[in-house]
């Protein structure tokens, strides 16, 4: 077809104009929807199922660490039902915390990156809340989860590097370095071996599940935090000074400075529900026991205190107990190893949401 010089001019005027306003058009598109992603936070949460954020969790640990592990867990689960913002949001930011931040052994990766996606997806207010609840969890909790063990033996993975059950232990602390510490003392093998990194890949699943959890509770209206911070912690305040503002206890790291550990006994029977029984004798002179029970592993402070509420002493102190029936003694004396004055005391007891709280005589 032949056109004119004039046509095609006056043609392709027209046409270059289109391509014009197609691109101007392309580009607001493509503003309108950068807008609406960088304007989402905190972006949409839509439940999610924690045993496919646990299977992520774990895999994605041997990509790039616990702490994207972690985090990008939750993003791809939440990428894999909402699309975006999900799917633009560059995980790979949150490699720097493995290993406790690039290899400092700081806060577990795991924890650091499931408490950044509940930032990503919760007001600041809300966060705290869940984030706080998430680090207590991980101070209480024997890792790897029975749920985690059974996963690997069944090779539920996509990525199986160890297929046999693994030592379970509590950390008590959110540190990388104590809690690799500890659990290597409880397994008896050392950092490098395989069976720890699978150890750390259950883990960060573990950790990236039960934030999905508590997140699902959260939407529903029935989140309730459980976490409550060991007796010991205000203890530690008394000499460190209230700017101190850590929730979980030290000693893993740094020892029980504490004089005069009580000794504690264990006892026949099982129990079915959370005990604290009168102490016997009482009234007593000079020591007398204290029986208690827990149902299951639980973290549990027993103190004495006085008539005014002042502490007296600490008779169990954060310590790990697995399901059973214990005694333990008190011989009069406080933390600094002095006899107290005769008179009424208390004893509580603190064990998951289990609080109790008994009186007992001193004669002399």
């Amino acid at each position: 077809m032949k056109v004119s010089r004039k046509d095609f001019l006056k043609s392709g005027t027209k046409y270059a104009a289109g391509a014009v306003i197609g691109v101007v058009a392309a580009d607001a598109l493509t503003n309108k929807v950068m807008a609406n992603v960088a304007a989402a936070w905190p972006y949409t949460y839509q439940a999610l199922d924690p045993e496919k954020v646990r299977i992520y969790g774990h895999d994605l640990y041997y990509v790039k660490g616990c702490c994207y592990g972690a985090f990008a867990a939750l993003v791809n689960a939440s990428k894999d039902i909402a699309g975006e913002p999900y799917a633009s949001f560059p995980s790979e930011v949150m490699s720097y915390g493995s290993g406790g931040g690039a290899g400092w052994g700081g806060t577990c990766g795991a924890v650091a990156g499931a408490a950044a996606f509940i930032a990503l997806v919760t007001s600041t207010a809300d966060a705290s809340t869940l984030q706080s609840e998430v680090y207590g969890w991980y101070t209480q909790t024997k890792f790897p989860t029975d749920i985690s063990n059974q996963y690997g033996r069944e090779q539920k993975y996509a990525t199986n590097k160890y297929t046999l059950d693994l030592a379970q232990n509590t950390a008590g602390s959110i540190l990388c370095h104590a809690s690799i510490a500890e659990w290597c003392k409880t397994a008896k093998l050392a950092e490098s071996t395989t069976e720890r990194k699978e150890r750390c890949a259950r883990l960060t699943g573990d950790v990236a599940a039960y934030v999905a959890k508590i997140l699902n509770d959260k939407l529903a209206s029935k989140f309730t935090p459980l976490f409550v911070s060991p007796a010991i912690v205000a203890e530690c305040k008394t000499c460190h000074g209230t700017t101190i503002t850590a929730k979980m206890e030290c000693k893993q790291c740094h020892g029980d400075h504490r004089s005069g550990a009580v000794h504690v006994a264990k006892l026949e029977g099982v129990p079915s529900d959370y005990v604290l029984e009168n102490n016997y004798p009482n009234p007593f002179n000079p020591q007398t026991r204290i029986q208690f029970s827990v149902p299951n592993a639980s973290t549990v402070d027993i103190a004495v205190y006085d008539l005014h509420g002042r502490l007296v002493r600490n008779l169990v102190a954060s310590e790990h107990y697995e399901s059973g029936r214990y005694s333990a003694e008190w011989d009069g004396k406080d933390n600094a190893g002095g006899k107290v004055a005769s008179g009424a005391y208390f004893f509580r007891m603190q064990a998951g949401l289990f609080s109790a709280t008994k009186r007992m005589t001193l004669v002399k």
